[in-house]
């Protein structure tokens, strides 16, 4: 027996009748409870990689000496001329901007990035020297940024940390080291406490399972009715449990795991989070759940939330627009369409203005 591409049975003689000759007839019963449990085994869900679906392409035609002449005019140019630098760094891959910062000190006999950001202010230049790192540099340099100094900025720590998968997690740390000479584990654990931290800890290491083409519904089962017994159904709630459920558990595993878990609860896996835990951890555990069942309409609401909320948050816009650019936008901007029923593009249209609408604009690749 064999699937085919509509996961059905379809017999192959040969295999089928040396099959039933083996097993007998009186055993057919054994045999059906073996190609049940065969299926039980199965997945839907091979992938082991991340798609991308990336709003920002490698350019065609590509000349990053003609690029670099025309970004050392713009800069020169009295009052600085911010459309070009924006038209050609907004339209180029990080790799061709590095090619085009290379060629820039051969001409200029100094270094593109200062000079960015001597000539760039604000949000625009926010933008400019976000995209002038790698996607792993960017977000290193922001999870820095979000502990160094008094006070640590939680929201953004848990949006990169809890959003992340386990190959971009891994590049981040190794980056984080090499930019700062210090580890990224014993950084957050310096800077967050208790349960918290312990979950932020376990999400860095990288342990989650990577996906696979076997399912086990047992395990699913399992870890359905364990993360229920340690939150909704007793008095206080066993965190250590959830941790290494959420942070261990492959993201499809995970996702049939919410489905189950609504069969021993009253309450879905958000609704239980928000009985349970309070605070910076609760934060963390919902946009750990949120990604992993949806990571794309995760950011869609971080966007339409930081343009349309009380106090539009342009860090958070920023942050979004440049990190994911060139991993995931454009399903992103799938997802906002159908979520709130306009474009991104439209909603950045009119909640930006000036030099950094137009960045942004550029970035986002197409009105949907």
């Amino acid at each position: 027996m064999v699937f085919n591409n509509h996961t059905q049975f379809t017999e192959e003689p040969g295999l089928y009748s040396c099959f039933t000759s083996l097993v007998g007839t009186k055993h057919r019963t054994i045999k059906m409870a073996m190609v049940s449990e065969f299926l039980g085994q199965l997945s839907l869900n091979a992938a082991t990689v991340d798609p991308t679906y990336p709003a920002l392409v490698p350019f065609k035609d590509f000349d990053p000496g003609t690029d670099a002449a025309r970004i050392e005019t713009a800069i020169k140019t009295k009052g600085v001329d911010e459309s070009t630098i924006i038209d050609i760094l907004t339209k180029r891959t990080y790799s061709q901007r590095r090619e085009i910062a290379f060629a820039y000190e051969k001409r200029a006999k100094k270094e593109m990035i200062p000079a960015l950001k001597d000539g760039l202010s604000g949000s625009l230049e926010s933008v400019i020297l976000g995209l002038m790192k790698s996607t792993a540099q960017y977000d290193a340099s922001v999870i820095k940024g979000s502990i160094k100094g008094l006070g640590t900025d939680e929201e953004t720590l848990i949006e990169i940390v809890c959003s992340r998968s386990k190959a971009e997690m891994l590049e981040i740390k190794r980056v984080y080291k090499e930019l700062f000479k210090k580890d990224l584990d014993k950084d957050v654990a310096g800077d967050t406490s208790g349960d918290f931290a312990k979950l932020l800890l376990a999400l860095v290491q990288g342990q989650r399972a990577d996906s696979s083409s076997i399912v086990d519904y047992q395990k699913i089962d399992d870890d359905a009715r364990a993360l229920y017994e340690a939150g909704v159904k007793r008095k206080g709630t066993d965190v250590a449990c959830w941790i290494s459920i959420l942070s261990e558990r492959s993201a499809p595993h995970l996702q049939k795991v919410f489905q189950k878990y609504k069969s021993y609860s009253p309450y879905d896996m958000q609704e239980s989070i928000r009985k349970e835990v309070k605070g910076d951890l609760e934060m963390s555990f919902l946009t750990l759940v949120d990604c992993l069942e949806n990571k794309q309409l995760y950011f869609a609401s971080r966007l339409n939330d930081a343009m349309k909320s009380k106090g539009a948050k342009e860090k958070v816009l920023t942050r979004i627009m440049v990190s994911r650019c060139e991993v995931d936008l454009r399903q992103i901007r799938g997802e906002y369409k159908t979520q709130y029923g306009e474009s991104l593009h439209k909603t950045i249209f009119e909640h930006t203005k000036g030099d950094y609408q137009r960045a942004l604009l550029s970035l986002c690749g197409g009105d949907d």
